[in-house]
């Protein structure tokens, strides 16, 4: 168990990092085309790498695609594999990152949360029901404009300030730790160039959600664009000869069953999701990434839209639709369940922590999920972030400290 000491400098230091780090706008980029895909992540890649140095950690460094590596040695008389812990430092880019001002909001009442710079804003527990969770704690919001980024900032400040208190209390045992700092995971690029033989056995993202949780499935996913190629008539006299790619796209867009998106599944279900539309008479550009448990249901969905594309062909005389299919991630529980030592441990830390463990699907992905297929086992635990990627996006302080506490115990557990 950690001592109460142990657990107030947790707690301190791992706020104070977050609070730090999220001010730092690492938005990603799906139109850059660089890796990594923004300059400020390059901004935060930097500093981590200084605070590590800082806490004695010689061989901190950022490589030239701005993955940050680390190693932190072995207790004296630990013998056991080397594990690492990995969070993602971009933010996504479906709202801003820019200016990010977290507010800390003090005894939190149960009520309605109003934003000092989005009059309109309002988050409840309509929103979120699990606010009701955490009545009487400090909740921690952006002022309206942007996220928070505790997506995943929250991740990065926990690991930092584990690691703040394996040098400060030499009485914490743990095995070598292999630290990983990624670029660009929120556009699906996070392990793109990222050096195994710079990581450990086994590894941990810290990436979840709501405090106590532990995942070890997520999506299975593919990604689908498509480009329309039409063909462009003066209007007063398109009859049988305009070819409207914008217009036969939106027609296309509409063929995809509405019970199968977002908005309208849950759970263990799966989806399309557009991503995107934009186009005119010549041309429309759009996508979808699609996301199930099961492979086959995603196969299945990539055959609907083959079939569709046909019959839009044969439909549309002079249509040119062309289709590019990419698989983006696997469900890392088919690597994980031969490994269930790695999941008991996180278990137990969470147990250990004071809390209950909470197991879920993810119902999106981690970049341990591509290490998990890449070999090394890395199954995701929670940093206590809730409706990441919105302007509501929040998190308890008390989350920053128990996610920090979970690294520490996990790692006595691996020694």
């Amino acid at each position: 168990m950690i001592s109460e000491e142990i657990r107030v400098f947790l707690a301190d230091r791992a706020l104070n990092n977050f609070l730090r780090y999220v001010k730092i706008d690492t938005t990603s980029s799906e139109e850059s085309g660089t890796h990594p895909s923004s300059k400020g992540q390059w901004d935060l890649a930097k500093l981590l790498v200084e605070e590590l140095k800082e806490l004695g950690i010689n061989d901190a460094h950022v490589d030239e695609f701005c993955y940050v590596y680390a190693t932190v040695p072995a207790s004296d008389g630990v013998n056991a594999p080397a594990i690492t812990f990995c969070s993602h430092m971009d933010t996504s880019p479906a709202e801003s990152g820019k200016d990010v001002k977290p507010i800390i909001r003090k005894n939190y009442d149960g009520g309605e949360i109003k934003f000092p710079d989005a009059k309109d804003l309002v988050l409840s527990p309509k929103d979120s029901p699990e606010l009701k969770m955490f009545i009487g704690e400090d909740i921690i919001t952006a002022s309206g404009k942007t996220l928070l980024g505790a997506d995943d900032k929250a991740g990065i400040a926990e690991i930092m300030a584990a690691i703040a208190a394996f040098q400060k209390y030499p009485n914490l045992k743990h095995p070598e730790l292999k630290i990983c700092f990624t670029p660009d995971e929120e556009i699906g690029e996070g392990t793109y160039n990222i050096n195994l033989k710079k990581l450990g056995k086994y590894g941990y993202t810290m990436d979840g959600g709501m405090i106590g949780e532990i995942e070890e499935e997520c999506f299975d996913a593919f990604g689908v664009s498509f480009v329309f190629h039409g063909i462009n008539v003066h209007p007063g006299y398109a009859k049988n000869r305009m070819v409207n790619a914008a217009s036969i796209a939106a027609r296309f867009i509409s063929d995809i069953p509405e019970s199968e998106t977002p908005e309208h599944t849950e759970k263990m279900e799966g989806f399309y999701h557009l991503t995107g539309f934009k186009g005119d008479e010549n041309e429309a550009c759009f996508g979808f990434i699609l996301r199930d448990f099961r492979k086959e249901k995603n196969l299945e969905r990539i055959e609907y839209l083959k079939k569709l594309k046909a019959l839009y062909e044969h439909k549309y005389p002079g249509l040119k639709i062309d289709m590019e299919v990419k698989d983006q991630y696997n469900n890392m529980i088919e690597v994980l369940k031969k490994y269930p030592e790695v999941i008991d441990k996180a278990e137990k830390a969470v147990e250990m922590a004071g809390l209950k463990v909470h197991k879920n699907a993810i119902r999106g992905g981690t970049d341990g999920a591509r290490l998990s297929f890449m070999g090394m086992p890395t199954p995701n635990i929670f940093t206590g972030g809730m409706l990441f990627h919105s302007k509501k996006e929040w998190i308890p302080v008390s989350a920053l400290e128990k996610g920090a506490e979970v690294v520490v115990l996990l790692a006595s557990l691996w020694s």
